[in-house]
Formats: C-alpha cells, structure tokens, sequence
C-alpha cells in the first residue's frame, strides 16, 4: 500500500514517532530501512505523497481493515488510535461517509477514562508535581488523535444533515476535558498544546449545531457553557461566540432566563432579560475592539443600535458612538449618527446643532439624509421653521441630480417642505403671504403623493392641510382615499373622517364614522375615539349621552392602568395625550354648561389631582366662575391659566371676554392685546374674532368689526368639535 503510507506520514510525520501501543515505546533502531522506508519518501509541499496517483479512491472494507493491520503491525498503534489517524486522513480528503464508518469503530467510551487521567497528569506535570509513572494512562499525542477523532465525527456527521448526533459527539470532547478541567486544571487549558484547538473548535461547533437542530435552549445552554468555562479560549474565538449568542438572544424569541446560581459570581451583575444580556455581550465585544484583542466588525454596532433603540437608551448609544475610534466613522457620519440618538432621546436642539455641522459648507452640504433630519426636527418646533422649510428646499435641490433614484427621498423632502410651509403660515403677518405659503404647502404635499403613488403618511399630511385652510370637500376626499388605501385600520384617518364631516356640521355622520371605528378597533386602542364620540354627542345636545361615554373612557384607562400598571400602558403605543386628564376637563366643561356647579367642582378636583397647574384645568375653572357670575374669580383663575402656559389661546380669548363685559374703557386696550396675541398662535378660533369684532365696535371701529363679526361666523360654520390638530 505504497499510497496509503505516505499519506499517513505526510499528514503526522512528526508526530507517528509518539504512538504507543501496549506501554511499549517504538524503537529508532527497528525502522525499515528499505527504498521504499518511511524515512526516504518523498513529499510534496501540500503534506500528501507525490507517489499517490494510484489506488487513492474511497476505499472499500477491505482496504480499511488492511491498513488498520498494517498500522498496528507496522507502527504499533492500538486500534482505536489506528482508527483515528486513518478516519482523519479520509476526512481531510473529502471522503466523509467512509470517515465516519471508520470513526465509528472506535471505542471510545472505553478509552475516556484514560484520556482523563493523561489529561489531569499532564497538568500535574506541568505545575511540578509529577506523581511519578501512572500505569492507567496514556500518551497525550494519543489523547489528541483520539479528541480529534471525536471532533472530526461530528463535523462528519454535520456534514451528512445529522446536527442532532454531531452534537452529542462534540459533547463527549468537551465533557471529556471539562472533568478534568475542574479537578486539576481550573484556570483553563494552555494554548500551546493540539488539545486547545480541538476543544476551541468543538466549543465554537457544539451550539452551531443545537441551531440547526432547531434547539434554541440548548444552543442557548451550550453558548454560556462557552463563555462561563475556563476552557482558554482566544480573543477571537471568544468574540465569535459572544457575537453568535448576542444575535440568538436579540432576534431567536425564545427567553434564554438568567445564567444558573453555580456560575454566577458573587457581588457580580446579572441580567434580568434576553436584550440585557444581549447588549452587555455586544459592549464587552466593543471593550475588546478598543482594546486591539479583535478586528473591527460593523454589525456588532448594528446589532447594539438596534438593542438599545428597542429598550429606549438612546443616551447610552450615543456614549457608545462617542467613544469609538476616530477611523471607524468619518466625522460626518459621526454627526449623524449621533444627532439620530439624541433626537430619538428628545434633545432635538443638540440633534439640530450636529447636523446644522455636518451640513455646512466646509462638510458635506449635500448629504441628503442629514438635510431630510434637520428639516424634519425643525418642523417640530415652531421658531425653527424657517430652517425647516430651508433644509427642505436643499434636499430637494440635491435629489434633483438622482432623477428617479432618489423618489423615495423626494417624497420625503417633500412632505416636509409642505409640513414645514403649512406650520410656517400660521404665523405670516399679512394675508398675501399666509396665502402664499398655504399653497405652497399644498403643492409640495402633492408632488409628495404623487412621487410615491399615494404614501399614507403624506396622504394624510394632505389631507389635513386642506382640512385647517377649510377646504372641507377637498379634505372630505382624501380622508376616504386614506380610509380605503390603508383598509380601515388606521385610528388617526377614522377621526380625521370624523372631525371634516364635523367641521361640515354633519354630527350624526361623524358619530357614525366613530362607532364604526369603534367596531373595528381593539379595546386598549378605543380611548381617542370615545372622547372624539362624547364631543360629538355634546355638539348635538345630547349631554347624557356624552357624560356617558366619557364614563365608559374613564374606565377603559382604569383597566388599562390595572392590566398595566399606572403609567406603563402609555409605553404601548395607545395614545401620547393623558386621556384621563382630559375626560376629567371635558366633564367639568358638560356639567358647568348643564348648571351642575357642585358635580362640575368635583371633576376639576379629579383633574388637579391627576395633574397639578394644568392650564386647561385653570381654565375650566375660571369658565365654572364665570358661569355663577363670580368674574374676579374667573379672572384669577384664567391668571393662572395664562402664568402656567403664556400661549394658553382659551384662556386669553375669556380674559378678554370678561374685561370686554365690564364695559370699562380702561380694559379695551388690554381686551384688545390680549385678542390679538391670541390670533397669532390661532387664526381659526372663531370666539377670538367674535370678541375681537365686539371690542371694535365698543370703541367704534365698525369697518373692522364688520371684518371680524364675518370672518367669526365662516369659521363658526366650518368648525370641528375638535382641533384638527390633535389628529
């Protein structure tokens, strides 16, 4: 068998002179010394023997069992130690199915005590203290072929679609070492030895394969038994593992639960979760990048972003940003980054300042995202809406050049720009320029929907855009196009529908609308749509009726509060307004209007104590007052109101009410300050032109009072029982 022996020498060369067999040493002096010996073969570079051109197919049992007697005649190698350097050499050549035939005739249970005890004395020896020559033992070269084996049938097994049985071969390695491990050699196996690579290997292999098992708990079990163990794994090796069971705990669904009480340290932290444990493996592979143990790998910045993003830590991630190396992310990409964390975080002005940086024109002026980001957390704040508009336009200017590449982000810049345009005409100082604006706002809204063949989000700017100029028909459309694109199941578009068909004085219609929503939506989700549904029935002077429904929205919070815990449900995603607060307020406001002073002073005790210094709870008692004709009282209260929120309209829009009714010339001026204030922040309350109208008239200025009396009764007609801003 001229090419089945070198091949034998080319894989272990150097090593075949360790083999024992029996206690017996192999002796230098009986090698063959033939031309055809061992010692003056020739190898190629590859480690195979260049004589191997014939005979080197699969072989069949026959073949096995002839080379197995020539290894154990030749070299003195036991059977089992036959059977594994001859399974290695089939495996190394590609010829899976007859390695595992020939791994699986090795006995290996009856060797593990043995290979224990080789193990435990090779850590004796190498602290000093060599018991002397132990009988039950043997060599650790033969330790190593035989652990190799084991590995290498699972990897065989593996290989053939069998995880299930690969895994408990890799099983049998690291229980193998581990007893030893923990009776002799506690602070890990050193690396300079071949028993590190193949256990390193198997513990990398073992939860590999519970996976495509599908036995997520095992893969679980089996990742910690890596990491926990002192197995002396590299850095790298480590990392990859780390990495691995980051990912299965973010994304597997299954609950790993903590760690077992033998393997946590005392005074030391533990997990509650899958996404803790998650995110502190994520930031100990972090550690381990700045500190230079492994290479720098993005998805572990990608997995810890979304990890964090998804429990709300947006300052942590932010920290994390901060702290990487300068070469990782350009100082640009940084700046986004960051103003993407601290936005998410609610700094919007430290967002806004980053990329205001980023954009400038000794950086990136073109970089489209940071454009689309500033404009759109300057739309959020109304002294920044010139900056909106402006980044809007810029972004614009730059998608321009991708042509039909860039649609997705047009549609975006312009939706932003018609947001943007339609906050910013609410303040315009003349008429000419609010028109202006507002119809730009429409036209930048348009080109949005038509970009991207009918977004529901633009959609829905549209069509609220249109609904707050009062173009009630055009809204009216839109709002029912929104309704069928996204198939009823949008909350927001059931009340937008709602408050246009009451802006149009259609109640009973709304009230429909509403309770087909209703009918249509989970019950934790119903709170907006019963208070839209009380306002409706009050709108129509069906009082009873509106109490009634406010009573069964103050119940649906209790339970939610009662499922939940207080405060918690908010987190789910129901509703950004306190709806309790508010049901509280509407009901002071029902049964002030129905005369029921001592019922209406008890819902605004409910509210205050729900929330003190609440501006509108102010104010629903100052309306309470004014109701019982106690005005210094009102006045005192809508005082408060105002000093708690300086842009409180309802409350400057009565104070001026009241001063008007006392017909004293000396209040006018302040009537007519306050009226005025209170159209800058909201030219659709009809009540403010109305006042304003009567105050000119008292000072007899009949040409704008006539304006203004006109102007109150259009808007009067056109009036939703709700702000459409609160959609």
């Amino acid at each position: 068998m001229p090419g089945f022996w070198s091949w034998v020498l080319s894989a272990d060369k150097d090593k075949m002179m360790m083999c024992t067999c029996s206690r017996e040493q192999f002796k230098l002096g009986e090698m063959p010394q033939s031309p055809e010996s061992f010692a003056t073969r020739d190898f190629s570079a590859s480690g195979f023997s260049s004589r191997t051109g014939d005979g080197e197919g699969r072989p069949d049992n026959g073949n096995i069992e002839e080379a197995e007697s020539s290894l154990r005649e030749g070299f003195s190698l036991n059977y089992e130690e036959a059977r594994a350097l001859l399974g290695r050499l089939e495996y190394q050549r590609g010829n899976i199915e007859a390695a595992l035939y020939v791994f699986e005739g090795i006995d290996i249970s009856s060797v593990i005590p043995k290979m224990r005890c080789t193990i435990a004395n090779r850590a004796q020896s190498r602290k000093g203290r060599l018991r002397g020559e132990v009988t039950n033992s043997m060599s650790m070269h033969a330790v190593n072929l035989l652990l190799e084996a084991v590995y290498l049938k699972a990897k065989a097994l593996q290989d053939l679609g069998r995880p299930r049985e690969a895994a408990q071969e890799c099983k049998i390695v690291l229980d193998t070492v581990e007893s030893a491990l923990l009776q002799c050699m506690p602070e890990g196996i050193t690396r300079d030895c071949k028993l590190h690579e193949t256990v390193s290997k198997s513990v990398e292999l073992l939860p590999e394969l519970w996976k495509q098992e599908s036995s997520i708990p095992e893969a679980m079990s089996s990742y910690r038994r890596a990491l926990l163990n002192p197995w002396g794994l590299d850095s790298e090796c480590s990392g990859r593992i780390q990495k691995e069971f980051a990912m299965m705990l973010l994304y597997s669904g299954v609950e790993a639960g903590p760690p077992s009480l033998g393997s946590q340290v005392e005074g030391s932290y533990i997990p509650k979760n899958n996404m803790e444990e998650a995110i502190l493996l994520l930031l100990i592979l972090l550690r381990k990048f700045a500190l230079k143990k492994i290479p720098w790998d993005p998805t572990i910045m990608e997995h810890l972003t979304f990890a964090l993003s998804t429990t709300g830590q947006f300052g942590t991630l932010a920290n994390q940003v901060e702290e990487l190396v300068p070469r990782i992310y350009n100082r640009t990409d940084r700046w986004y980054t960051l103003a993407l964390c601290y936005s998410a975080g609610g700094q919007d002005e430290v967002a806004l300042n980053l990329l205001k940086k980023s954009v400038s024109r000794n950086e990136k002026p073109d970089f489209i995202p940071a454009l689309l980001l500033a404009s759109k957390i300057s739309c959020k704040n109304s002294n920044h809406d010139n900056l909106a508009v402006l980044f809007a336009k810029r972004a614009l200017e730059n998608l321009e050049i991708l042509g039909r590449e860039g649609n997705c982000m047009k549609c975006i810049a312009n939706g932003l720009l018609g947001s943007a345009l339609g906050k910013q005409s609410k303040l315009a100082l003349s008429d000419t320029e609010r028109t202006q604006m507002q119809s730009g706002a429409v036209t930048a809204l348009e080109k949005a929907i038509s970009t991207e063949n009918g977004d529901p989000k633009m959609l829905m700017c549209l069509c609220l855009e249109n609904a707050e100029q009062r173009n009630l028909n055009v809204a009216l459309g839109y709002a029912r196009k929104l309704l069928e694109m996204e198939g009823g199941t949008s909350i927001k578009g059931w009340r937008l529908l709602a408050l246009i068909l009451s802006a149009q004085q259609k109640y009973s219609e709304a009230e429909t609308v509403i309770d087909a929503a209703l009918d249509q939506t989970g019950k934790w989700e119903q709170g907006e749509l019963l208070r839209t549904k009380a306002k409706l029935q009050n709108a129509q002077g069906k009082s009873k009726d509106a109490i009634k429904t406010y009573g069964r929205l103050l119940a649906l919070v209790q339970a939610q509060k009662k499922s939940f815990g207080n405060g918690i449900w908010k987190l789910k995603g129901w509703s950004d307004r306190d709806l309790e607060l508010e049901a509280w307020q509407d009901l002071a406001y029902v049964y002030t209007s129905l005369e029921k002073w001592q019922d209406a002073g008890i819902c605004l005790q409910k509210a205050n104590a729900h929330k003190p210094h609440s501006a509108q709870t102010w104010h629903a008692t100052g309306v309470l007052y004014q109701a019982q004709k106690l005005h210094n009282q009102a006045l005192n209260a809508f005082s408060y109101a105002i000093a708690t929120d300086p842009e409180h309209v309802p409350s400057m829009i009565s104070t001026a009410e009241i001063l008007r009714q006392q017909s004293e010339v000396k209040s006018l001026p302040v009537a007519r300050t306050l009226l005025t204030a209170a159209l800058k922040l909201d030219k659709t309350n009809h009540r403010t032109w109305l006042n304003l109208g009567m105050v000119h008239k008292m000072e007899e200025r009949l040409q704008d009072a006539a304006e203004c009396f006109q102007t109150s009764y259009l808007l009067e007609l056109s009036n939703p029982v709700e702000s459409f801003n609160t959609v």
